[in-house]
């Protein structure tokens, strides 16, 4: 959007809503959904993502071969990943392009878009940008999904009564 004199880049708030809105509707076009994060501070998040949307969820080390080696255990085969960060994520990212899975990406200013299919330009580092946008991403799919009462007694499981 803009960059100020201190150098720091600045994002157009009213574009992130409308990609958030955009990776929400791909994202509900898919059943199996696999987000990902080495990240810690996308870990509670992400979880309470994955809960919501009943995707699966990766926190932590990305293991080599979860989607591409069938003899793993924790083999995995989704339709669509969602990577927080397509560089510290990189190896989900790179198993992803090999087994031709659609990737959606939370890239900052200094991400490369590179291998990712759809991006959404945000603040990927701070907690709370990544829990409002997690928050945002969940309930639109669960509206797309027409499961809207289903978002609202899982946000009263987490103790999010008021939607906030």
């Amino acid at each position: 959007y803009k960059i100020r004199e201190d150098g720091l880049a600045m994002f157009n708030l009213k574009k992130i809503d409308e990609r958030l809105k955009t990776a929400a509707d791909f994202l509900s076009r898919f059943d199996k959904v696999l987000v990902v994060s080495r990240k810690d501070s996308a870990e509670k998040a992400l979880k309470a993502f994955a809960a919501i949307t009943g995707a699966k969820a990766i926190t932590g080390r990305f293991n080599p071969g979860t989607l591409t080696n069938p003899s793993y255990k924790d083999f995995y085969e989704p339709d669509v990943i969602l990577v927080v960060d397509p560089v510290v994520d990189s190896q989900a990212v790179t198993e992803a392009k090999k087994k031709r899975i659609p990737i959606v990406a939370l890239s900052n200013t200094f991400n490369s878009a590179r291998d990712v299919d759809l991006v959404v330009p945000m603040n990927n580092n701070g907690k709370k940008a990544l829990a409002l946008a997690f928050w945002i991403m969940a309930r639109e799919v669960m509206k797309n999904k027409k499961k809207a009462s289903e978002f609202k007694a899982t946000l009263e499981e987490f103790g999010d009564t008021d939607g906030s």
